[in-house]
């Protein structure tokens, strides 16, 4: 270090200048610049190189003076500006006299003043001097440095081009510029003309180089670069140490960068913060967590607002609540609550993991605000769903940009206030705002909220005639929308006009959701196979909740565990979207535990979460567990929403004993003690409570009292109830409700008549058939799943088209005849059909449950338990048919319907005849 410290070069550089983004671009040709070699272009200015003119400098000397004693300015060297340029101001060009001495020193320090007061006049007119006093390298390099404070990269290249002999220090500022002005493969092609010029790089050199490779993610190009840096000694230089770890961290080689961080010889509070945010951009946040620990422990360093305003993202991602507010403990304690950046950053943690009275004691608290502060308030009261007060914060913004307007415009949508996203939009296409690519998806998202076929069609529109479809999130947002809005054929051609330029993960993405959002499960897992098996697919955050949510929504346990265990392996387990839909994926696969193990392991939960967990459990029907899990989530502090009262009430269905009073207690607490309003739903989890437990009088005079009109789900619940009990009175009575709200609607047809044959009033069973025939209304065809070996394989009632169905009906036969002698009897009352007594049969043998059963238990070992699942309510005659199935087989069959689970066990089913 002390050798290279003594070269004159580097003792004339110091930190290269940050500027800011120009309005100037340069076009480079794409050969790469010629190298010094060859004789440089020559710029006009540069005819005056071979020329000094003494007069002229003497002249400007005379205006130098009168301007230094008109001007409160003073030569002397500013002490905050010590370092500003790369240049010695005790230096003496070796082309001048004693003479012109002072007048050298003048140049450099009115270069100074120049970017100091942000006066381009002056630094032109400096320049124009220094090209009087022929070239000098050194000068040449302190206007390059003040050209790029100023923001004029173009000016600075020209000086550049124009020196006949630049070094490492013109060279080092330029890729530097370059790299910071998006402009990285010219700043590479800059890096390999020095290289083959000779010229040997020097610290700053590499760390510039290595900020273009951060930040156009060219990680071979790094690993090069790293190898040069360790070959010319460099490698262990701190500043050089914390761009490689920064470039490891960008590239997601987390190992790497921990691995170089340890074998540093000295640190500073870049090393550590660099190393900090590389472990929160990796999703590592406990380890993030646990180095700031360290930090603390080691008493020649302090976290500073970077590190602060860091790990406090990390907390609110990963809700780490109590880390969160002990770091803005430590905030208070040394003094830094009140830094901007930190005090943005505690209000997005409390935006995610404390309360409103937080975010807004916080805000008022600030004694400086800036933009980001205002729209991190905007995203606050978003969150928490206070859209007129997020509004209004807009609308006393003392200045507003495109993030603010996108704030606003991704709040509507998280509010499903789609209408109001869609209007926004339009105001900022007439004031001229700009529109980002965060905008256009924003827009694109509130169509698919409005679920308007034509407004989507005038925005796809929109966007294709303004040329915006250049972007993989816009196409992805654009199939999302379509999937929404009843154009899956649109979505579908959109995808495949795409897939045939490679792919795009985040396109597929959008495309698998599209086909699980239209039940068009078994397509999205194939697409999801097909993209792995081409490995054209990067799992991120998205990608992983939308799988796992198919393989949910299938009953996939395998292939659930193996993205499981994805998720563990790039880390994406700690997000908090990926470990909700674990939980859901394992629920829904009838392994409860492994899903409760996900939740325990979890570094964070937010009210999802419990929210899953509690669902796990109804499915299963247990409701004391679920009650269990409420009441530490209330021990938690975890504020409940609107769907959490409606699997709170829900699960006294489950109970070991009658807790209605508990029940009506907890349903009048939502509005006296958790100010929630109780809604539809709720009165219809109320209802079913009521219903399930035989209270069905209660249970209408409930319905009879509600403040508002009950939407069908409220009747539906209630004739569920009377169906479990046979309570024909009041079944026709909520029938004759449902029918009048949802003429057209088969499913209520065929439960009120398996409702009245359920009491045996087969008179009244076949009339409500025979009026859903007049009326044109056919039963949704419900269909059953079983998967074999990764395999899905589908049945419908009377299917044929499986290829093994000849061994499967054959099969079922058996099973059928094994029953009967052990005592099934057939329930003729579930066929709805209009024929013979034998027809009656074949109907009702046949059933999709029964045929998705028995393939399985000829496809499985003896032992293994059987998973089926089925889109609607599993039949009363298949349900008996599957108890006498257990006893004659000797096998366990799972069996997942519309209402939860059902464990077929000797004879026995785990809803105990209730579902």
């Amino acid at each position: 270090m002390a050798s290279i410290s003594q070269t004159p070069v580097t003792t004339a550089i110091t930190l290269y200048p940050l500027c800011l983004p120009s309005q100037n671009s340069f076009y480079f040709p794409s050969k790469p610049p010629p190298t010094t070699s060859q004789p440089p272009p020559q710029p006009l200015t540069s005819h005056i190189l071979s020329k000094p003119n003494h007069l002229h400098r003497c002249h400007f000397s005379s205006c130098t003076s009168q301007f230094l004693l008109s001007s409160p300015l003073s030569l002397t060297k500013p002490q905050n500006l010590e370092s500003s340029f790369p240049l010695d101001s005790n230096y003496h060009s070796p082309q001048t006299n004693t003479d012109c001495l002072i007048e050298v020193d003048d140049l450099f320090n009115l270069l100074r003043l120049s970017v100091k007061y942000t006066d381009i006049d002056l630094a032109r007119a400096l320049h124009a001097s220094i090209l009087k006093l022929g070239e000098d390298t050194h000068l040449g390099n302190a206007v390059i440095a003040a050209y790029i404070k100023l923001g004029l990269v173009v000016d600075a290249y020209e000086v550049f081009m124009g020196m006949s002999t630049p070094d490492v220090v013109s060279y080092s500022a330029l890729i530097s510029s370059f790299s910071k002005l998006n402009r990285e493969t010219e700043a590479i092609q800059l890096f390999f003309r020095m290289r083959i010029s000779g010229i040997e790089p020097n610290e700053y050199s590499f760390v510039a180089i290595l900020t273009a490779c951060i930040r156009s993610l060219e990680l071979e190009m790094g690993l090069q670069v790293h190898a040069l840096a360790i070959k010319l000694g460099y490698s262990q230089l701190v500043f050089v140490a914390n761009a490689l770890i920064g470039l490891y961290g960008k590239c997601g080689c987390l190992d790497h960068a921990i691995h170089l961080f340890d074998e540093m010889p000295q640190r500073d509070i870049a090393s550590w913060n660099t190393m900090i945010s590389s472990l929160v951009k990796g999703l590592s946040y406990e380890k993030a967590l646990e180095l700031f620990r360290v930090l603390n422990q080691n008493k020649g360093f302090k976290a500073d607002q970077f590190t602060l305003s860091t790990l406090l993202t990390a907390c609110a991602r990963c809700h780490a609540r109590i880390q969160g507010r002990e770091i803005h403990a430590y905030a208070i304690r040394i003094g830094l609550e009140n830094n901007l950046s930190v005090s943005n950053a505690i209000i997005g943690f409390y935006t995610r993991c404390g309360s409103l009275n937080h975010v807004a004691a916080l805000f008022e608290r600030m004694p400086v605000r800036d933009i980001i502060t205002w729209t991190e308030m905007i995203t606050a009261y978003m969150e928490f769903g206070l859209v007129d007060l997020a509004v209004d914060m807009f609308n006393k913004m003392p200045e507003k940009n495109s993030v603010s307007y996108n704030a606003l415009l991704t709040g509507f949508c998280k509010n499903n206030e789609g209408l109001k996203a869609l209007n926004l939009f339009v105001r900022m296409v007439q004031e001229g705002a700009e529109l980002t690519d965060f905008t256009l998806t924003g827009v694109i998202n509130a169509c698919g909220l409005l679920l308007k076929l034509e407004i989507s069609r005038q925005i796809h529109g929109f966007i294709i005639k303004f040329g915006f479809r250049s972007n993989a999130c816009i196409e992805a947002a654009l199939i999302d929308m379509c999937s929404k809005c009843g154009r899956m054929d649109d979505a579908d051609r959109m995808f495949q006009s795409l897939s045939t330029d490679g792919g795009n993960s985040i396109i597929q993405t959008s495309m698998i959701c599209g086909y699980a959002r239209n039940g068009l499960p078994e397509e999205a897992i194939c697409l999801f196979y097909r993209c792995q098996s081409e490995g054209t697919m990067v799992l991120d955050e998205v990608a992983f909740t939308s799988i796992l949510g198919v393989c949910g929504t299938l009953g996939f346990h395998e292939v659930g565990k193996q993205i499981h265990c994805q998720a563990l392996k790039t880390g994406f387990h700690a997000e908090l979207g990926v470990g909700n839909s674990i939980i859901s994926m394992y629920s829904k696969c009838y392994n409860i535990d492994d899903a409760i193990k996900a939740f325990n392991t979890m570094p964070g939960h937010d009210v999802v979460s419990w929210n899953g967990l509690i669902a796990g459990q109804l499915l299963h029907r247990q409701g004391d567990e679920a009650l269990a899990i409420w009441s530490s989530m209330e021990k938690a502090g975890i504020k409940p929403d609107a769907i959490t009262f409606v699997l709170i009430v829900s699960a006294y269905k489950f109970t070991s004993s009658n807790l209605l009073d508990e029940c009506r207690s907890l349903f009048l607490s939502m509005k006296m003690i958790h100010d929630l309003e109780p809604t539809s739903e709720h009165y219809a989890s109320l209802v079913g409570v009521l219903g399930y437990w035989g209270l069905l009088e209660e249970a209408e005079e409930l319905i009879n009292k509600m403040p508002f009109d009950p939407e069908v789900s409220v009747w539906r619940a209630l004739l569920d109830g009377c169906r479990l009990h046979a309570n024909t009175s009041i079944g026709k009575r909520v029938a004759k409700h449902i029918i009048g709200m949802e003429p057209r609607d088969p499913s209520t047809y065929v439960l009120v008549s398996n409702l009245y044959a359920a009491s045996g009033r087969w008179h009244c069973s076949e009339m409500v058939r025979e009026n859903m025939r007049d009326r044109g209304l056919r039963k949704h065809p419900c269909r059953s799943w079983v998967i074999i070996k990764k395999q899905l394989h589908t049945f419908y009632a009377r299917d044929k088209s499986h290829p093994q169905s000849k061994d499967i009906y054959s099969g079922l036969d058996i099973l059928i005849l094994k029953c009967l002698k052990a005592g099934y009897e057939p329930d003729m009352s579930f066929v709805l059909q209009e024929v013979e007594e034998q027809q009656k049969k074949d109907f009702l043998f046949y059933h999709s449950a029964k045929l998705a059963a028995t393939y399985g238990l000829l496809k499985t070992r003896p032992g293994e338990p059987i998973r089926v699942v089925k889109n609607i309510l599993l039949c009363r005659d298949c349900h008996t048919f599957l108890k006498y199935a257990t006893v004659v087989t000797q096998r366990e069959i799972i069996f997942r319907d519309a209402s939860g689970f059902h464990c077929f066990s000797n004879g026995q089913c785990s809803c105990k005849g209730y579902w």
